[in-house]
């Protein structure tokens, strides 16, 4: 099919998963991906035949939440594709991360209802694995998750999620966030562990000593 055509049936359909091919005949995979994930927020799972290795890394970069290559085996197509069918069904169903009503942590405020995450009154654009990336770290302030317990949470399987695909998507959340301003809270890698999210909001950085001033004064008479 092509990309065209891709559009086209999201738009009309909108589909509860999409399988997307890298190799189309009228536009690049990877730019049809972020394209199709700000369409419509459902999981994408890309295909690649194609023998770069930085595939895997740029289709999650852009929005993907799974990477398949080429040649797979069909079982392990239908045990990922099983497994973001299920994800997205909880989100809707309600909340498997621990968190138990609304986060809010600085002007960081997470609202299960809608499945929104605003910071300082601006609604924050997620793909659903960020999401639940954010809320799994945000229900644990200040707690390391480990990165087993962060593909259980997020992925539903602890072999699903490698360590490479939770930095890429940690990556990626962390970019949103700084981007989003200065009360943005902070993502913290614990080297050999995992991840937390700390509770203290940086402000702006201290200004100068009041002694700094007077001192400097001193030595302007002496």
């Amino acid at each position: 099919s092509t990309g065209a055509v891709a559009r086209a049936l999201v738009e009309q359909v909108r589909p509860d998963l999409i399988v997307l091919d890298l190799v189309l005949p009228d536009e690049d995979g990877l730019v049809l991906c972020s394209v199709l994930k700000n369409m419509a927020s459902v999981p994408i799972l890309i295909c690649s035949g194609t023998q770069r290795r930085r595939d895997a890394f740029l289709s999650l970069k852009l929005g993907a939440d799974d990477f398949i290559a080429k040649p797979f085996d069909v079982y392990d197509l239908l045990a990922r594709v099983e497994v973001l069918l299920r994800r997205a069904a909880q989100q809707h169903a309600g909340d498997p991360t621990g968190a138990r009503g609304p986060i809010r942590i600085g002007e960081l405020s997470i609202d299960h209802g809608l499945h929104q995450v605003t910071l300082a009154g601006t609604l924050l654009q997620l793909t659903p694995t960020e999401y639940r990336l954010l809320t799994v770290l945000a229900a644990r302030p200040d707690q390391v998750v480990p990165r087993d317990a962060l593909a259980k949470l997020v992925w539903g399987d602890p072999d699903t999620g490698t360590s490479r695909t939770i930095d890429v998507h940690i990556g990626r959340l962390r970019v949103k966030l700084s981007q989003a301003g200065r009360l943005a809270p902070q993502i913290v890698s614990v080297r050999g562990f995992g991840y937390k999210i700390v509770s203290s909001v940086r402000g702006q950085p201290p200004g100068p000593p009041a002694s700094a001033e007077p001192t400097a004064a001193k030595e302007r008479h002496g």
